[in-house]
């Protein structure tokens, strides 16, 4: 299958054609069913010739060319309704009757607050031009009015706050938020490329668009767009760049906006960024760094023991944790309060093992080496609060 994407170069024409790079090059193996040929690639820099060609040439057409940002008003014309129509006469002056998906926006709605915009109406005539070339072709359309969307990739400053966000916060920058219960509709790149791949075998929702009757179900649907306000993305956006200092990620479930949000954010950091120093805890005995923590789901620290070294000592009410030694070959004690019985792991980096120190139980963690250090990850089920640290001294056994 040869694949036309106008709009190449934008937000989503990157994600798009690496989506299609990937799947072609046997890299992305999770859609076998596709079978990617050429991808023409057409935007502003392109010449204008290589349109007509690929017209010719291509199985289907993802517009996703337009104007939103342009100097006067006549562009959006030009570059939304005007390019949808050169396009859909060049496909039939080519005979070609692939399916054609366009990428219009809610803004083209010809009611509710977007009506009568001059970008709205722009986009709601590239709509009728890609309706009425289906009706001369029976070609299949494809049109999808998309809310805003986000992601990597995206251009602060130009058509996604969040992008200007996530910009500006890791980099210093003051941002604006002028009514922070201003509420958005946020459709993740990720999600609508899943989409698009799958309007590539036909699989599309049909639905009506926003605000208007549509009884055709002539629109398509791309599903999973999240309802945020303006101050919410901000304070999520804030603590994202506060976690080198705090070590904490909020929750972040899966197919979550905070997990994509946090996605985003990470694409827009200064690379020199990416690496932060972490606060060691030191003493005779070695070390101890917490490396992140968690709201819900506890935190992860890394432990260094010198040659010879006992820690832990102690039992925790409600707290337990998992020791897994990375390097090293040591001895973990644990024994129930109360009772003399003490059961022993002999555990090495060479074959790691998980070993859950247990409530009730005080426990110990012994670098049975006299020469190298021992290393160990732990993960605790909850933050450590120092106003309620939950951790009681008692040796495992007596000298």
């Amino acid at each position: 299958m040869n694949i036309l994407i106008t709009g190449s170069d934008g937000f989503v024409g990157k994600n798009l054609k690496e989506a299609l790079f990937n799947i072609r090059d046997g890299k992305n193996r999770t859609r076998p069913e596709l079978d990617i040929g050429e991808v023409y690639l057409f935007d502003v820099r392109s010449d204008p010739a290589d349109l007509e060609r690929y017209c010719s040439a291509c199985d289907f057409v993802f517009h996703l060319a337009g104007i939103n940002r342009p100097k006067t008003e006549s562009e959006f014309t030009q570059g939304n309704a005007g390019l949808t129509e050169k396009l859909v006469r060049l496909l039939e002056d080519a005979g070609n009757n692939c399916p054609v998906m366009l990428s219009s926006s809610v803004q083209a709605t010809l009611q509710g607050r977007y009506a009568g915009s001059p970008y709205g109406k722009s986009k709601a005539e590239a709509e009728e031009a890609v309706f009425e070339h289906a009706r001369r072709t029976g070609a299949p359309a494809y049109v999808f009015r998309l809310p805003n969307l986000f992601g990597k990739w995206s251009r602060p400053d130009y058509n996604t706050v969040v992008a200007t966000f996530c910009h500006h916060i890791a980099r210093g920058m003051p941002i604006t938020v002028s009514d922070p219960s201003v509420r958005l509709e946020l459709l993740y790149i990720d999600d609508l490329v899943s989409v698009l791949l799958d309007a590539l075998r036909g699989d599309v929702v049909r639905c009506t668009p926003y605000d208007e009757p549509d009884e055709g179900g002539a629109y398509c649907l791309a599903a999973g767009a999240h309802s945020v306000t303006l101050g919410r993305i901000a304070e999520l956006i804030y603590s994202f760049n506060d976690l080198p200092r705090t070590l904490t990620v909020p929750d972040i479930p899966d197919g979550s906006f905070e997990k994509k949000l946090y996605s985003t954010f990470l694409s827009f950091i200064p690379p020199e960024q990416a690496a932060y120093p972490l606060a060691r805890n030191c003493d005779a005995r070695g070390s101890f760094t917490e490396l992140v923590k968690t709201v819900s789901g506890g935190q992860f620290s890394v432990n260094i023991s010198e040659p010879g070294i006992t820690k832990g000592q102690h039992w925790h009410d409600s707290k337990w944790e998992l020791f897994i030694v990375v390097s090293g070959e040591a001895l973990i004690q644990e024994r129930a309060i109360g009772t003399d019985e003490v059961f022993e792991f002999r555990v090495s980096g060479d074959e790691p093992y998980a070993v859950r120190m247990l409530p009730g139980y005080t426990h110990n963690i012994i670098n049975l080496s006299k020469t190298e250090k021992l290393i160990t990850l732990m993960w605790a089920n909850e933050r450590f609060d120092p106003g309620h640290p939950d951790t009681f001294f008692e040796p495992v056994q007596e000298k």
